[in-house]
This record gives structure tokens, C-alpha cells and sequence, in this order.
């Protein structure tokens, strides 16, 4: 890693298809920087589930400090946020069937997040799936959160100073704040 490459924009979001390698980017982002902070939104209802996060655990060994929050990442972000303590947020995808799962409304969680983001004292990259590059689905229920996950990448996407997209492990800056 250069030193340019060491600068991390107040938020970063790295968007990429399912096993395309960004949450080892993401990471990778922050890898200089400690203490840091993995808050994972992902919870462990099924044993292949369980099995992903045990993969996560191992792959970003002891130098992190995890924050397991499923539903409030805004306020986890704004509890765990610090000047020289960057936090990696894992995944948006996740969170956002989450919200949906418990009821939520999810615009309103997403502006709280991105309102949030504004105002954070520290760096914070986001991880977030592309998830509607393929077809659309064929029930309500996944063509919603299709939609609701495109419109928080475009809102998370547009309050950050910096975007990168990962392809098959290689990744590539969309957007670059002056």
C-alpha cells in the first residue's frame, strides 16, 4: 500500500457483487490505523451464516474491535466513531434486510445514516452488495428490497467523499471528492 493510498476520505463506500473480495478491501482500507472498529450487521440465524462470520473473524485476526449491531448502525456509528478510530461498517445489504425483517422503515434509516455520516468525528467505510445488476426478481418481496437497497447505495453513495467498486477482487474508484 502507497501513502497516497493510506488516506482514508472521511467515507468511503466499496460496493461489489456477493464474494467479490470487498470486505477484504474495506478493510484493507483501514489495516494501518488502530484501534479499529468492525461493526458487523449480520447475525447468525442459520449455521452457513454462522460459518461467513467465523470466516470474517479469522481473516481480520485480533487487531479489531467488533460491534455486533443489526438494526441501529447510526447510533453504533456515533458511539464507536473517533478521530484516529476508524470503523468499518459490514454490510449495508445486511443491514438493510434487517430493517425490513423487523418492520422498519427503511428511508428513514437510511437518511438517519446518512445524516449521521455528516457529522462523524472519524473515518468510516461502508460495505454495501450491488444487488440489482441481475434480473428482477419475481416477487414482491425481493424487487423491494432490490429497490430499497439501490435507493441506500445512492443515498450512502452520494454522502460520501469516495466510492470504490470491486470486481472479482480488483477495485476501482468511481468516485473521488476534490
Amino acid at each position: 500500500m502507497n501513502a497516497q493510498s493510506k488516506i482514508l476520505a472521511p467515507v468511503t463506500l466499496v460496493l461489489g457483487g456477493a464474494r467479490s473480495g470487498k470486505s477484504r478491501h474495506a478493510e484493507g482500507l483501514v489495516e494501518f490505523l488502530a484501534p479499529r472498529i468492525y461493526l458487523a450487521t449480520a447475525e447468525a440465524k442459520d449455521a452457513e451464516m454462522a460459518a461467513r462470520i467465523e470466516e470474517h473473524k479469522k481473516r481480520r485476526g485480533p487487531g479489531w474491535e467488533t460491534v455486533e449491531e443489526p438494526l441501529d448502525i447510526a447510533a453504533a456509528l456515533g458511539a464507536h466513531s473517533g478521530r484516529q478510530k476508524p470503523v468499518v461498517v459490514d454490510c449495508l445489504t445486511l443491514w438493510m434486510s434487517n430493517l425490513m425483517a423487523a418492520g422498519r422503515d427503511a428511508d428513514n434509516e437510511v437518511q438517519a445514516l446518512v445524516n449521521r455520516l455528516g457529522v462523524l468525528p472519524g473515518p468510516v467505510v461502508l460495505v454495501s452488495n450491488e444487488v440489482g445488476m441481475g434480473i428482477v426478481p419475481d416477487n414482491v418481496l425481493a424487487r423491494a428490497y432490490m429497490d430499497n437497497a439501490g435507493r441506500m447505495n445512492q443515498a450512502v453513495a452520494a454522502a460520501a467523499q469516495r466510492v470504490v467498486s470491486v470486481t472479482a477482487g480488483l477495485a476501482r474508484a468511481i468516485k473521488e471528492a476534490e
